[in-house]
């Protein structure tokens, strides 16, 4: 029997997952939830950007579309702007009785060591309210930063440091709340943005670094951060907007984990809007954006990730792993016991039905 889905915002990521949660036979979309008014009453299918008609029409109404009681709802709204908003939303579904996957708030990725338990607190007293799981994940963070150099690690005799990259032109990115009002592409260079505000990239990030220490039975003393910014040699466009002339056209940052004294994890970006910005700084292993992970131990790797798509740029295939990660996890979430769970608390996901429903849709075309 499918399971019963509802869905929450229709932005990068949001879109993805709905058209994955139309297209799969293992979901059946119940209800769409939208914050923009002039997408409500619209079809699914259409704010998906799919040629289909699901019948679901989009509402504004949260509480009306917990009414339909969906086994899980898929939650994709923003939450870097708007931290208390969308802890509060998903406090609400998970107290109606809905499982949640989410790929905000970030926090809840692995919130023990930064949030408060105060803040913490009310989200296990929901799950436990509605008896309920939430599992909260992404790109980096997320499964760049867990799954992979998990996976990687467990062929190694010994470990001594791991270093998870992101590596990308976010040129033709459009998420300009992010990227200008978040990150601070194009302010200048002396206007600190709010994530290179003094911890708050240690509490962005924080969250992949105390789950690797977590999960390879380390404690970690300390997480330090560092960054640097370049500023743009005149002005130009990108997809999210204007960057003139003196505005932060190129971004290099770091989160540490310290043991004893020794940086033994690592999560570092590069991020450019225009390839040719500080061409000291790492290179992507394909043209646009890679993800990197280096394991120093016995043996060691250096593994690189290159997502492509058929739908469009290495931007646009990033957002997509993310949003596959959130959809394919949904069956291990609602099976799982009630509380805030990680990848160390589920099982290893196979994707064991994302083949099943393409060799469906396969037949289906021989017919």
């Amino acid at each position: 029997m499918a399971i019963r889905v509802l869905h929450v915002a229709t932005g990068n990521v949001g879109r993805i997952v709905l058209s994955q949660l139309i297209e799969d036979p293992r979901f059946e979309l119940v209800g769409l939830v939208v914050s923009s008014p002039e997408k409500v009453g619209r079809d699914a299918g259409e704010l998906a950007g799919l040629d289909a008609v699901t019948g679901v029409t989009a509402t504004g109404d949260l509480d009306a579309a917990l009414a339909l009681r969906p086994d899980c709802t898929a939650y994709c709204a923003i939450g870097e702007t708007r931290l208390s908003g969308a802890l509060g939303d998903v406090r609400r579904i998970l107290a109606s009785g809905s499982d949640v996957v989410a790929s905000s708030p970030v926090p809840l990725i692995h919130p023990w060591g930064l949030l408060p338990d105060r803040m913490i607190g009310p989200v296990e007293e929901a799950c436990r309210e509605g008896g309920t799981s939430l599992f909260v994940t992404g790109v980096d963070p997320g499964w760049v930063n867990d799954l992979l150099p998990f996976a990687i690690a467990s062929t190694c005799q010994r470990v001594e440091h791991v270093r998870c990259s992101e590596i990308a032109d976010y040129a033709s990115y459009d998420g300009g709340p992010v990227l200008f009002g978040f990150m601070g592409f194009g302010r200048p260079v002396g206007d600190t943005a709010p994530m290179f505000r003094p911890g708050m990239l240690a509490a962005s990030w924080g969250v992949s670094l105390r789950m690797l220490a977590r999960g390879f039975g380390l404690e970690l003393d300390e997480i330090t951060e560092w960054f640097e910014l370049e500023p743009a040699p005149e002005a130009f466009d990108v997809a999210a907007g204007h960057i003139p002339a003196g505005g932060v056209a190129a971004m290099r940052f770091q989160i540490r984990g310290v043991v004893a004294g020794r940086e033994v994890l690592v999560i570092d970006h590069t991020n450019r809007l225009r390839g040719d910005l500080r061409p000291d700084w790492p290179q992507p292993a394909q043209e646009g954006g890679s993800y990197r992970v280096e394991i120093t131990g016995e043996p060691s790797y250096r593994v690189d990730v290159c997502p492509t798509s058929a739908r469009g740029d290495h931007n646009h295939s990033a957002i997509a792993s993310g949003a596959g990660r959130i959809v394919n996890a949904i069956p291990d979430v609602v099976a799982a016991p009630p509380g805030l769970r990680t990848p160390l608390d589920l099982p290893f996901n196979t994707a064991r039905g994302v083949f099943a429903a393409a060799l469906a849709d396969a037949r289906q075309m021989t017919r």
